[in-house]
């Protein structure tokens, strides 16, 4: 029976660039192609932000990882970002795209498509430097802990939440990825926004020499566990991977993606 601290240990072998290469790279970061994964996480991201009724000052992102796509619709709305992750090498990551270091991963072609989706006719240059500047922090964070990030940011205190590819992949089991969902819950305001993207029935994926398991989920599981942890879902969307993006690096058979409100 797996636990947390297993799950901790599976993590200290987690390699980012491997990470990136598979997953935000051509085949599944294909922009030349619609039905492209990236494409479609990006456009479920744009649309809810675009409703209107997303916003306020502060914006947290829970388990970035490595990436910054997640935020390039929603950063928009807030005064503050911060982004969280686990693993210091994921921090790093972080911190050396956000002040423009040798060696960073390029989100440029995702910038560039946000641009596009949200028809402002924009530079994506002044996008990548409006984000840089809107993140005020990179945080490590526990999701199994009651106060995920310690005493840096307070419950009740937080207008909106990000996760992608987080609670599913760093949990044991299912009892354990709710009781996280329940911890993060706790630092949004009554009435505060979720948008959590996730992995569909898949139980494990690769990361350079890391073999990370996650938990299983189905849409009603991910469904029943936001209505749980106290969350009106405003939408629910779930992408099926095609053939051409199973590439050996997981076992992954789609992706959901959920906004969900916090009951007052």
């Amino acid at each position: 029976m797996s636990s947390i601290q297993t799950v901790a240990e599976s993590y200290q072998q987690f390699n980012p660039k491997a990470y990136l290469q598979n997953n935000y790279v051509p085949p599944r970061a294909d922009f030349s192609s619609e039905d492209s994964v990236v494409q479609w996480k990006l456009r479920c991201l744009a649309d809810a932000c675009a409703k209107g009724e997303i916003g306020g000052h502060t914006l947290v992102d829970i388990g970035s990882g490595p990436t910054v796509y997640q935020l390039l619709s929603a950063f928009e709305l807030f005064d503050e970002v911060v982004m969280s992750d686990y693993l210091e090498v994921n921090r790093a990551e972080l911190r050396k795209w956000l002040t423009d270091q040798p060696g960073a991963f390029d989100w440029t072609p995702y910038i560039k498509h946000v641009c596009m989706l949200e028809g402002k006719g924009e530079a994506w240059q002044e996008k990548q430097k409006r984000l840089r500047e809107r993140v005020k922090k990179v945080l490590p964070v526990n999701i199994h802990q009651p106060n995920p990030l310690g005493k840096e940011i307070r419950s009740g205190s937080v207008d909106a939440l990000v996760s992608s590819f987080c609670l599913e992949a760093c949990s044991p089991n299912m009892e354990a990825l709710e009781k996280a969902l329940g911890h993060i819950t706790n630092l949004l305001k009554p009435g505060g926004h979720l948008l959590l993207i996730g992995a569909l029935e898949e139980s494990y994926y690769l990361a350079g020499e890391a073999r990370i398991n996650v938990v299983p989920v189905t849409e009603e599981m991910v469904r029943n566990a936001l209505s749980d942890s106290g969350y009106t879902i405003k939408d629910f969307q779930t992408y099926i991977m095609p053939s051409t993006m199973k590439v050996g690096v997981d076992d992954v058979n789609g992706i959901f993606f959920a906004w969900a409100q916090k009951m007052a």
